[in-house]
């Protein structure tokens, strides 16, 4: 189908709704000329309402009308046959760091992203300790980067000189405030080290961090119970913003690790988001009903529960996280030790032999990131190269590991295509992609990482709205959009409308898909044409102005609960 024929029929229930000619809603009617004007574009405005042809004016850094003939911008653009959508926000993105490494941030904006949402997994940016601050400016110097923060709210502080081409927003990780006031040891807190943590916690959510994440399968975020996250989560009550949870468990325990989450946003009655919901293996397929049944059920029962998934069917974490996370305590040196120690090392390698089978075999298990000196790994099945090289594979870990003190990057592949659909589609379901911020040059061009940092929006749209019909154009741009704004507090964005913040993207959902792959992964999508950021144009025509509108966004929240 041709694309302004799809962009037709998807807007024809909409058709009744359209703002006559000559009338439009708008603050700056017959004032001044509007800087630009999308015209002619099939308006898809967020909510869910089916697409409105109509133009869209900007000004500054705010959408100042909508309507049919609107007078000419000292810019304009001809979109017709497009969509038009609010700029995409990904409610769950690893984004952060490389923002400072390359502000153009090619694999997100063309996406169609405009806003990312950090400080995910329980591993936000801080709060660091002297020693760890210090540690990350010498590790980035190398990289001819200056770090001058060393918490969540700094980083985004920073963010606001920086003006990447992609707004940003942080969460605070439990990890990262454990890791601080604890250390990387398997042990409970104590009161005081919990009160502290609280503390942190409401100081950076005073100064503008939109929630709390953990990251339960990693350490020390994983060291922490039920009752001392419930403990940290209270500090948000009141303000709105969500305790959001990579969960303890997201294969043979995933039904506990879901009531987990739910559990601890009841104790501290909070909202409750879900990251990256899945069913690891195949012996757990059915386990996705039976947890979206669980999230139904406790939102009827008054928990403000939602959750978002990356639109594949494969994830990306550590090689390390193929073992239990009680053997990474200590950091990295001890769990290296404890691959070698004749005390546990045989039980760790059985339920590392038994977490890659669940998920089928070796070739379950790609390397996606190394040192150079194992860039040889780098993107690659662990049964084939292990066949390759004459090692056993299990053996190969173990040397990987050893080669990067612990720090490899792994994809695992797991999951059904049906089951992802299904969650993508769920009408608590947001999109996410879980992935950082990449480019097919320079230092970010480095490794093999999982596809979803480049195509994850596009393959929503294209793949699971277009191909198969999984879910509606408008309801898909709803979960990438309003959906999440709403979700954390987020004034003014994730909407068409006057006085929005003006973060659009205009694409072509005829051609709209993601090109990159496992094999493959540096590869821009195709079908994203114009994107602006808070005004200003960042692509036009498919391709990077150059030119930045990113900025900080802090969260308009209330107070942080101090009881």
């Amino acid at each position: 189908m041709k694309r302004r024929s799809f962009v037709r029929a998807a807007a024809v229930a909409g058709a009744g709704a359209v703002i006559s000619p000559g009338r439009a809603h708008g603050i700056l009617r017959d004032r001044r000329r509007a800087d630009l004007v999308l015209r002619g574009g099939t308006v898809f405005d967020g909510t869910g309402a089916p697409g409105r042809e109509l133009d869209v004016a900007v000004t500054g850094d705010r959408i100042t009308e909508i309507g049919r003939n609107l007078p000419p911008g000292s810019s304009e653009i001809d979109i017709r046959g497009l969509a038009v959508a609010p700029g995409f926000i990904d409610i769950h993105s690893h984004a952060d760091m490389n923002l400072l490494v390359n502000n153009r941030a090619e694999s997100r904006i063309r996406q169609g992203v405009t806003l990312e949402v950090v400080g995910q997994d329980g591993s936000s940016i801080g709060p660091w300790s002297d020693g760890e601050f210090e540690d990350t400016r010498d590790r980035y110097r190398q990289r001819g980067i200056d770090i001058d923060f060393r918490d969540p709210a700094g980083f985004v502080e920073r963010i606001s000189r920086e003006r990447p081409a992609v707004s940003v927003a942080t969460m605070v990780g439990n990890g990262a405030l454990r890791g601080h006031v604890v250390g990387n040891e398997d042990r409970p807190a104590t009161e005081a080290e919990i009160a502290r943590m609280k503390e942190l916690l409401a100081d950076q959510i005073g100064r503008g961090c939109v929630g709390l994440s953990s990251g339960l399968e990693y350490a020390p975020s994983g060291f922490a119970d039920a009752a001392e996250l419930a403990q940290l989560a209270g500090v948000l009550r009141g303000t709105g913003y969500p305790y959001s949870s990579h969960m303890r468990n997201e294969d043979d325990r995933l039904l506990g690790a879901v009531e987990e989450a739910l559990h601890v946003g009841r104790l501290a009655g909070v909202p409750v988001q879900i990251a990256h919901l899945k069913a690891q293996g195949q012996r757990n397929y059915w386990k996705a009903g039976a947890a979206l049944d669980l999230i139904e059920r406790a939102r009827a029962d008054g928990v403000d529960v939602h959750f978002d998934r990356y639109p594949y069917t494969a994830y990306a974490t550590g090689l390390s996280n193929l073992f239990p996370s009680a053997s990474r305590s200590g950091g990295n040196a001890a769990f290296l030790r404890r691959l070698r120690d004749a005390d546990t090392a045989a039980s760790l390698e059985r339920a590392c032999r038994d977490k890659v089978a669940l998920l089928g075999d070796w070739n379950s298990v790609q390397i996606s990131s190394t040192n150079d000196e194992t860039a040889w790994a780098r993107g690659r099945r662990m049964g084939d190269l292990a066949r390759e090289r004459g090692v056993e594979p299990y053996a190969l870990t173990v040397q990987l590991l050893e080669a990067n003190g612990g720090g490899v990057g792994m994809i695992g592949h797991g999951m059904g295509e049906e089951n992802t659909a299904r969650i993508l589609a769920h009408p608590l379901g947001m999109l996410c992609s879980d992935g950082g911020a990449y480019a097919p040059y320079g230092p970010l061009s480095e490794g093999a990482p999982h596809p979803r940092g480049y195509g994850s929006f596009p393959r929503l749209l294209g793949h699971y709205v277009r191909d198969t019909g999984a879910l509606t154009l408008e309801s898909a741009i709803h979960k990438v959009t309003q959906m999440p704004a709403r979700k954390l507090r987020l004034d003014r964005r994730g909407v068409v409308e006057p006085g929005a913040f003006a973060d659009l993207v205009a694409f072509d959902p005829a051609t709209v898909s993601d090109r990159a792959t496992f094999d493959d992964p540096h590869q821009y999508p195709v079908g994203i044409e114009h994107v602006v950021v808070n005004g200003v144009l960042t692509l036009r025509d498919h391709e990077h102005t150059g030119d930045l509108g990113g900025r900080g966004v802090r969260g308009a929240g209330g107070p942080p609960h101090r009881g």
